[in-house]
């Protein structure tokens, strides 16, 4: 479990009705900048409280299992998907959505291209 000192900076509603927390933090330790490295992208639960945790609400928050499972896309999958939403949203003229994802992909290949040596 991670547990770091933090301020509720802002929040905001976001389009699927879920929201988006930002935090600022006190500068973490090594040891919780691996953790928090670690937990990127992955689900979790977030507790928020002014004061210190008490032991028994630690256990109860130990406690959590969460039965959330990715078993769906492989990530190509999930870039595709997303495309193809964008591709609903504007379709930069293209008619056909493979025409779209054609060009998207040749721009994200030129760009990690472009970084080389």
């Amino acid at each position: 479990m991670l547990i770091v000192g933090a301020q509720l900076e802002s929040y905001r509603s976001l389009k699927d009705k879920t929201l988006k927390l930002s935090f600022e933090t006190q500068e973490p330790s090594p040891e919780q900048l691996t953790e928090i490295a670690k937990a990127s992208q992955k689900f979790g639960y977030l507790a928020f409280k002014e004061d210190n945790f008490k032991t028994d609400e630690l256990e109860v928050l130990n406690g959590l299992k969460s039965d959330y499972e990715d078993k769906g896309k492989s990530k190509s999958q999930r870039l595709r998907a997303v495309l193809y939403k964008n591709f609903e949203q504007d379709n930069l003229g293209y008619k056909v959505f493979d025409d779209f994802y054609n060009r998207k992909m040749e721009e994200l290949i030129n760009h990690f291209k472009g970084k080389l040596d």
